[in-house]
């Protein structure tokens, strides 16, 4: 089963058990690769040195990956981390079996089996227009369970025609966030008819987030397919806004360039924004499956420890 883009994964038993078996299939692939961009050296180990005493080396590590690794026993926590999820209606995208939320939770999941290998302390915060639920950075085991809790919740949750309010959501978890972290964003990114004012309002939010210190990773939870690309077979469609449920019957291809150029411009805008700010914008194609979530924030954390 290939676990890194399964879209049946909740018939596979609870998050947790599904979150460990993503991260191990990523590790062991990744010292399969051929790929050297960066290492995988979690807390409770790290590569034997030759000369060093062979008490410490742990074997059976050794037989799952050919590498001689030393077992590590500091007890610090390494970073703080804070994982923001988007529950607005819109998230819901493209359907109930699998979805931008579900993709979400699947990847923070994941985020958080690697945070509790590197002995990171972590939070979870997520929002629709307001912030629904919020909880502090820790890095014991019952506070693993507790998170896993409150995101099962969330996979269960129906849509309620929530709307988006990225501005205000964000200053919030600014504010809530206190100690210097890496907050970790999944959100499409997206409010019903965005206005210059309310894209202005979201930067804002974004500069508030690293005015206090904090590093800023937005993954742009999107079906590239259809929202990016507007890839629909040549016959009319019956599209509703899952936020307002205003309807529209068009054919797609009357109104698809005039689509790509508005979803580019915001694209270009957003990006830039961020690339100012110093915030790291990556695309997560929910096609693609969560190793790249998973390398992404590996690398990103290599650079700050």
């Amino acid at each position: 089963m290939e676990l890194s883009n399964d879209t049946y994964l909740q018939d596979f038993g609870n998050l947790d058990l599904l979150a460990g078996q993503v991260v191990e299939g990523f590790i062991t692939g990744l010292h399969k690769s051929p790929f050297h961009g960066f290492s995988v050296e979690f807390a409770e180990h790290r590569l034997y040195n030759t000369g060093e005493s062979v008490r410490n080396i742990d074997w059976k590590l050794y037989g799952r990956t050919d590498k001689l690794f030393a077992k590590r026993f500091e007890e610090e926590t390494n970073l703080r981390c804070q994982l923001v999820l988007d529950v607005s209606s819109s998230m819901y995208y493209p359907k109930k079996e699998f979805n931008k939320l579900l993709f979400s939770v699947y990847s923070a999941a994941s985020l958080i089996y690697l945070f509790k290998k590197q002995r990171d302390a972590f939070g979870l915060s997520y929002f629709s227009d307001h912030v629904e639920f919020a909880s502090p950075a820790k890095s014991t085991v019952a506070h693993q369970k507790f998170v896993f809790n409150e995101l099962e919740k969330l996979m269960k949750k129906n849509v309620h025609g929530e709307g988006t309010n990225l501005a205000s959501a964000l200053h919030q978890i600014a504010e809530q966030v206190h100690k210097r972290s890496l907050v970790i964003i999944f959100s499409d990114m997206l409010e019903n008819a965005i206005t210059d004012d309310q894209l202005n309002g979201v930067f804002s939010a974004l500069q508030h987030l690293k005015h206090n210190k904090h590093e800023v990773i937005i993954f742009n939870v999107l079906d590239h397919t259809k929202e990016l690309n507007f890839d629909f077979d040549n016959r009319p469609y019956h599209f509703i806004d899952m936020e307002t449920g205003q309807e529209l019957k068009i054919h797609p291809n009357k109104v698809k360039e005039q689509y790509l150029q508005a979803t580019q411009l915001y694209r270009k805008e957003l990006l830039l924004k961020c690339a100012q700010y110093g915030i790291d914008l990556i695309d997560a194609d929910i096609n693609l499956g969560y190793y790249p979530v998973l390398q992404a924030y590996l690398i990103k954390r290599g650079k700050m420890v």
